[in-house]
């Protein structure tokens, strides 16, 4: 039997559940004899290139499990997007290590990371077994019902919503939540299973999947304010002119770009504050506020559906048993079946790699502020027991004594 020797890396923005997946490899791993490392590579591809590896075989199980109900990337991770020369470097140094098989977790950058290093051991006749594990709070991984760390941050967003309409209903006004999503509106939509009665916000809720108009958008706000004497919004930091200009792009003066040359989105609050004043502006609407949720939803440690973190366990341990069971490289992918169960496939990982899924039409409402029955259907067993109930006083009114006045 020939002696394995695995690297775990993580890659991309850390979720609430990724180290789940992180220990359900190690784990599953040390329960085969043939293996006779586990290393990790400390903040993903660019530790590869510097050799910048710890020993997880001589961590105690203990510990890891302790570390796996933890959130964020224990390993670190990288924003880095590999090139061909880069990914020929990381191939380097895994052969130099002997390292038989690579586990990366991330989303889709990471898996097509993944495939260009297994085109270089393959080129280069050396056995080396790529798996991808599936991991993005956007969801916006092809071929997957839903991807690890999204339903953890769709819980944040939605109770983030319902909190932030209870304080609106009691001081009315405009409240506006920007979150997370450049080309996909999973995670905004999330927003909408904070609400319970019909009069609940968000009452409007812009995806990037749909053209955003500042004037139809300023339109529904009015309309909305007129109807309730207040109003919930939910925009996606993605949102977008006919044109495919992010609109924080067009409103802002001074543009900060990220380290893959896009406009940094999420790294600010210009796009809340700006459509904040837009609505003060035109609409003479006095009480308006703005919130960026930036990192917040991705490792908030308080808010973790447990659903999300089962599944993040189990993609790592089926990662580990397709690479030792199975002839081929590829991305492990969660497919629903019943009401709510999900089984695991292996997919190539030309089918993943480098591809975006965006939000299918059947969960957008006609109106395009808004999702439908399909999508609450969707996203509510994602999200976990023990989701926090709000209610109401009931309307006793008492009648006035001193008349109308």
């Amino acid at each position: 039997m020939n002696a394995a020797k695995i690297l775990i890396a993580q890659g991309g923005g850390p979720t609430a559940v990724i180290n789940q997946s992180l220990v359900g490899v190690v784990l599953e791993a040390r329960r085969h004899r043939q293996v006779q490392s586990v290393y990790g590579a400390r903040h993903g591809m660019r530790g590869i290139v510097g050799e910048d590896f710890v020993d997880l075989t001589q961590e105690t199980s203990h510990n890891l499990e302790l570390v796996a109900q933890t959130p964020s990337s224990a390993l670190g991770s990288t924003r880095d997007k590999p090139d061909t020369a880069y990914c020929h470097r990381i191939f380097t140094v895994l052969q130099a290590h002997g390292i038989t098989h690579f586990f990366n977790i991330g989303g889709n950058d990471s898996s097509d990371a993944l495939r260009i290093v297994a085109d270089e051991a393959r080129a280069a006749g050396y056995p080396l077994r790529c798996i991808h594990i599936p991991k993005t709070i956007d969801n916006d991984l092809v071929c997957n019902d839903h991807t690890p760390g999204f339903p953890s941050a769709a819980r944040f967003v939605a109770q983030a919503f319902a909190g932030a309409n209870l304080d609106n209903a009691a001081l009315p006004g405009v409240y506006l939540g920007v979150v997370m999503g450049r080309h996909a509106g999973f995670l905004t939509a999330a927003s909408a299973l904070g609400k319970k009665f019909a009069d609940d916000g968000p009452h409007l809720i812009y995806l990037p999947e749909r053209v955003f108009e500042l004037e139809r958008f300023l339109a529904d706000v009015k309309a909305i304010y007129e109807r309730h004497g207040r109003c919930v919004i939910a925009v996606s930091e993605g949102i977008h002119d006919a044109s495919g200009q992010a609109i924080a792009a067009q409103l802002a003066k001074d543009l900060e770009l990220d380290a893959h040359g896009n406009v940094q989105l999420s790294g600010n609050g210009a796009l809340a504050d700006l459509l904040c004043e837009e609505i003060k502006t035109r609409l003479k609407i006095k009480r308006v506020r703005g919130d960026t949720f930036g990192y917040l939803q991705r490792s908030f440690i308080g808010c973790v559906s447990d659903v999300d973190q089962r599944e993040a366990r189990e993609v790592g341990e089926k990662a580990v048993q397709f690479a030792f069971h199975g002839d081929r490289d590829g991305s492990v992918a969660i497919k629903r079946s019943g009401f709510y169960s999900v089984d695991y496939e292996l997919l190539p990982l030309e089918m993943v790699a480098g591809k975006t899924r965006v939000m299918e039409d059947e969960f957008i409402a006609a109106s395009g502020t808004d999702v439908t029955d399909a999508f609450r259907l969707y996203l509510r067993p994602l999200l976990g027991s023990g989701m926090p109930d709000a209610f109401r006083l009931r309307p006793n009114p008492v009648a006035k004594v001193l008349g109308k006045g």
